[in-house]
């Protein structure tokens, strides 16, 4: 029992605790309230802050109003004895502008951090006035010019971050006065000269980043005996020099320790294993040479070891027996020692190594050094966790294991050009996240396994030069996942081509040559609308070159030399735009050589070893095509035969007609049954199995809203696939018919860039309730819109999509238009192209969804309809609408093109056409139009030129890789090149969303532009 003084003094203690707490708020507000002179000052300057933002995604500036103190504005802390600004942190905000000059007279602010967003322009000088400032990081936005002289004034930085930035000249030797500096990050800009020997005399020095800049020299050596140094990084720059021999004692902090891509020599030296806190260490891209340490596993810390693409190793037997003392690191997850000169056989050790290895490379270049030896160990099938297996160009013999099936993470394997032989093992088919097969040039032989075809997300096969044998499975040739390219060349396979082919939809290059394929090109090979690359050569095709073909107007490459096709020369061949290369040669083709496009072009065309072929431009040397006349009977006869074939062909067009008519009529005095499937599929989905599969349409699974109703996921109890189901409003006005609309148009098209439709229902709901839903095939990777705005979304919140990835979605959305107004039986416009009606399949490739508003055009005319419709009917989303709907002009595929422009100014700039900043009738074409012609960059999405994902904790200490990666997309073209790029881009967006319908760019020449603008980004990039 406690005693009663005890008591009191509890009760006591709680009183004076809460006056307390009581008396510290009105401390705060009073000091908040009492706003003297410079405090006013802060509130000036902030607001200056904020009229210079011009992007903000999240509406952040929008709470710095006077409704609030300014010490309670986001991303404001003020101290509170004196009221005054110390802390100002917007990191990770996509906010956009210059940084005020004004910031300097925030003369009390400790903090100064704007990590990750969009500011330009120079770093003001007046940051120098900040004399408090203990924590700067401007890293990961788009300033320029040199860093600012006047920072030498701040003495008590202990953090300066300026990297992933535009920032040009030297690193300042001043920065050894910062005697507080513990954390310098100058990564990711275009800063030359050497690096100062003066930071050696930053004693506090714990953290420095130098990577991807153009330094050149060598590293001081005051730098390599900065014993604090736990976190030192120098890759890709112009530097040289050796490594010291005694790094390993003068560094003995050392944690992550990289200087790859550079021009360093000498060895590595032997003291590393003294660092025992190593966890990274990354030298690869130089020129190293010697050995490793054989006793390399005393780091057992070690997490990446990467010494790939250096002159390591003496070819000789015991090259890799450091590999045996790996084992001991057991949270190894990258060993990359490939391209060097490495001998000996891989150790069985290897089956040993970490749970944790994600990737194993020891891949080299055929013809640099004797390369590895021996098997692979069967232990391999250990790993779990691998994801990528490189051993290609080396001298590796016997069969591959079949334990390689056990790895069910695995997404890229390389083991081309070696020497393996026996059979490729079906196990393979096990491995379903598999990406990438390259097994080309070894002696692989039998047949290709079937089993193959379970590899669901396979974008490149490369089997070529092996002794590959049997039929080609259709499994195989019709795996629709390839994207990249498929490559048997060079085997014994035979047979005919299986009509499987039409899989491939996706599929950038098909290599067949040299085996001993026969029969028919088959004609569901015009389905493959992707091919940019066709090589047929040296079968025994036959036949016909298919009419089909005309569909694969993006073909580069053609090549269907030596075979006994035959028949004449089509001419839709040089109706191919892009087509650069053309080989017929050794055929039996016959008649008259067009003489369009490619057959122009003597040097870009081959036709030898035709006999039959005549005409053509003089260049080619064919005989002239002579005119044959037509003999005096045939003359006689052919009216009197005419005319009765004429009167059959009467008579068999009526009775088709009607044939044709009568069930149409028939079926449409019916309503759509209650349960109605798309393109006349096998199956029906029940309400009962919609309401299952969606849990109850619950709030979880709901992935989407519109204005005709909401989209769900759900997972089939058959087969397990994942679906979307689009679940119609029936109480909005318009969703019945936008539900038909939408029937209609989903059951007339089908092209790889269209959302396929699995199932469409009708009927009614447990209640008794009408039903109307659309099941899809669901989209893994959300909508354009999910990854360009991101603000209600946290799975997109962190991600970005590269150049390569949007100039490749909207090459996919023109191809989808393309197909909708010009190749469809009815011209089809879309009515509501914009971001959020763009999905993304699991391979980023662009399919255009949501055709609830899509019309017919019944008379085959691209051109504006002058007939005015009802304003209440008008189509489209705001910000995306042609202005001629507005003022009555009908649906027409120019209004679709409209729509288009503006998307593609979207997807380049990330600004909506909605946005804040267009406001008062600028709009985003005067946007794009005032910085066409000299500064495109400007108005170019930020995220484009740095694209790392960021930790704040961590700040630059895990991205290194990833944005070394991802930055050489755009830092690796010279800066004319990727301007040209977008201000191409922005020309089309511009040509296509003019407000004159006429004069609108067609979308077929769009496609045909775009296909170009990817064409020079390859070569150039």
């Amino acid at each position: 029992m406690n005693h009663p003084c005890a008591s009191s003094r509890n009760l006591l203690s709680q009183i004076l605790n809460r006056y307390l707490l009581v008396w510290m708020i009105l401390m705060k507000e009073s000091a908040i309230a009492a706003t003297p002179a410079g405090n006013e000052t802060d509130l000036q300057a902030l607001l200056d802050f904020k009229n210079r933002v011009v992007a903000d995604p999240f509406n952040i500036m929008s709470s710095w109003n006077d409704s609030l103190h300014h010490c309670n504005w986001i991303g404001i802390t003020c101290n509170i004895s004196n009221g005054r600004v110390m802390d100002l942190s917007l990191e990770q905000l996509r906010l956009g502008g210059t940084l005020t000059p004004f910031i300097g007279n925030l003369t009390f602010l400790n903090t100064l951090n704007l990590l990750n967003n969009s500011f330009h322009g120079e770093i003001p000088q007046e940051v120098g006035r900040l004399l408090y400032l203990e924590h700067l990081n401007l890293s990961l936005n788009n300033f320029g010019e040199s860093i600012p002289s006047n920072l030498s004034h701040c003495t008590k930085l202990e953090v300066l971050g300026v990297g992933g930035n535009n920032l040009t000249g030297v690193i300042p030797t001043w920065i050894g006065n910062l005697s507080s500096l513990s954390r310098i990050s100058f990564g990711l800009n275009n800063l030359i000269g050497s690096i100062p020997q003066e930071m050696g005399l930053l004693s506090s020095l714990t953290y420095l980043v130098l990577y991807g800049n153009y330094l050149s020299g060598s590293v001081p050596s005051s730098i390599y005996n900065k014993s604090s140094l736990y976190y030192f990084t120098f890759t890709q720059n112009h530097l040289h020099g050796n490594l010291p021999a005694d790094v390993g004692f003068t560094l003995p902090n050392i944690q992550v320790f990289a200087g790859a891509v550079n021009n360093l020599t000498g060895s590595v030296p032997v003291s590393l294993l003294n660092a025992s806190k190593l966890e990274i260490l990354d030298f690869s891209v130089n020129g190293l040479t010697g050995t490793l340490p054989k006793n390399l596993g005393v780091l057992n810390r070690l997490t990446r070891l990467s010494f790939e693409h250096n002159r390591l190793g003496t070819g000789k037997t015991d090259d890799l027996s450091f590999l045996d003392s790996l084992v001991n690191c057991t949270g190894l997850q990258v060993l990359r020692l490939g391209v060097n000169n490495f001998g000996g056989v891989l150790p069985k050790s290897i089956a040993n190594f970490s749970s944790q290895m994600h990737t194993f490379a020891l891949g080299n270049i055929p013809g640099i050094g004797d390369g590895i030896h021996g098997n692979i160990p069967v232990g391999i099938g250990n790993l779990a966790n691998l994801a990528l297996i490189s051993l290609e160009g080396n001298h590796l013999t016997g069969s591959l294991p079949h334990t390689l099936g056990r790895l069910k993470n695995l997404r890229e394997l390389y083991l081309n050009v070696n020497k393996f032989s026996g059979r490729i093992p079906s196990s393979l088919g096990n491995l379903s996240v598999l990406t990438k097969i390259f097994l080309e040039e070894n002696d692989f032989e039998g047949s290709i396994p079937s089993s193959l075809g379970n590899c669901q997300n396979l974008l490149v096969l490369s089997l070529y030069s092996n002794k590959l044998s049997g039929t080609i499975p259709p499994e195989v040739i019709g795996l629709s996942s390839l994207a990249i390219y498929l490559d048997v060349s060079h085997n014994a396979l035979s047979g005919t081509l299986p009509a499987e082919v039409s899989k491939l939809q996706n599929l950038g290059e098909l290599v067949l040559s040299e085996n001993n394929f026969s029969g028919a090109i088959p004609s569901s090979l015009g389905r493959c609308i992707s091919l940019e690359k066709l090589h047929l050569e040296g079968n025994s095709f036959d036949g016909n070159i298919p009419q089909t073909l005309k569909n694969l107007r993006g073909l580069l490459d053609i090549d269907l030399s030596r075979n006994n096709l035959s028949g004449k020369i089509p001419e839709f061949l040089g109706e191919f735009t892009e087509l650069k290369h053309l080989n017929l040669s050794y055929n039996n083709f016959e008649g008259e050589i067009p003489k369009n496009g490619i057959f122009k072009n003597a040097t870009s065309l081959s036709l030898y070893g035709n006999s039959k072929l005549c005409g053509g431009v003089p260049e080619l040397n064919f005989p002239p095509c002579t005119v044959r006349k037509a003999s005096l009977a045939r003359r006689l006869l052919a009216p009197k035969v005419a005319i009765p074939i004429s009167c059959a062909l009467v008579l068999l067009l009526i009775l088709s007609c009607f044939l044709i008519l009568f069930p149409i009529v028939k079926r449409s005095k019916k309503k759509i049954p209650s349960s109605t499937t798309e393109r006349g599929l096998e199956f029906e989905i029940s309400y009962s199995e919609i309401n299952k599969c969606t849990g109850g349409f619950s709030p979880d699974n709901l992935i989407g809203s519109g204005s005709f109703g909401s989209v769900y996921k759900g997972t089939l109890s058959g087969d397990k696939s994942c679906v979307a189901v689009k679940v119609l409003n029936l109480q909005q006005k318009g969703a019945p018919e936008s539900f038909i609309d939408e029937c209609h148009v989903l059951r007339s098209v089908r092209h790889r860039n269209l959302l396929k439709i699995i199932t469409a229902i009708s009927g009614v709901d447990h209640q008794g309730n009408d039903f109307k839903a659309l099941v899809f095939e669901y989209m893994p990777n959300g909508s354009l819109e999910d990854w360009l705005h991101p603000i209600r979304n946290l799975q997109f919140q962190k991600k970005t999509l590269t150049f390569t990835q949007r100039l490749n979605i909207a090459i996919d959305v023109s191809c989808a238009l393309e197909y909708l107004h010009h190749f469809c039986e009815t011209p089809i416009v879309h009515c509501d192209i914009k971001p959020s009606n763009v999905l993304l399949d699991n391979d980023m490739v662009a399919r255009l969804g949501d055709f609830g508003l899509a019309t017919f055009l019944y008379e085959e005319s691209s051109k504006l309809s002058t007939q005015p419709v009802m304003s209440d009917n008008l189509r489209g989303s705001i910000g995306y609408i042609p202005p001629e709907y507005g003022m009555g002009g009908k649906p027409s595929t120019l209004g679709d093109i409209y729509s288009y422009g503006i998307l593609l100014l979207e997807i380049f700039t990330g600004k909506r056409p909605t946005d804040e900043a267009f406001e008062g009738g600028t709009g985003i074409q005067q946007f794009v139009a005032n910085a066409l012609s000299n500064n495109v960059m400007d108005i170019v999405d930020p995220s484009l030129v740095c694209e790392q994902d960021f930790d704040e904790e961590s700040e630059e200490s895990e991205c290194e890789e990833k944005a070394i990666r991802r930055n050489n997309e755009i830092k690796g073209m010279a800066k004319g090149s990727i301007e040209d790029c977008f201000v191409s881009l922005m020309q089309i967006g511009m040509s296509c969303s003019t407000n004159a319908p006429d004069e609108r760019m067609p979308i077929t020449v769009v496609f045909n532009k775009l296909h170009t603008i990817r064409n020079v980004y390859k070569d150039k990039a």
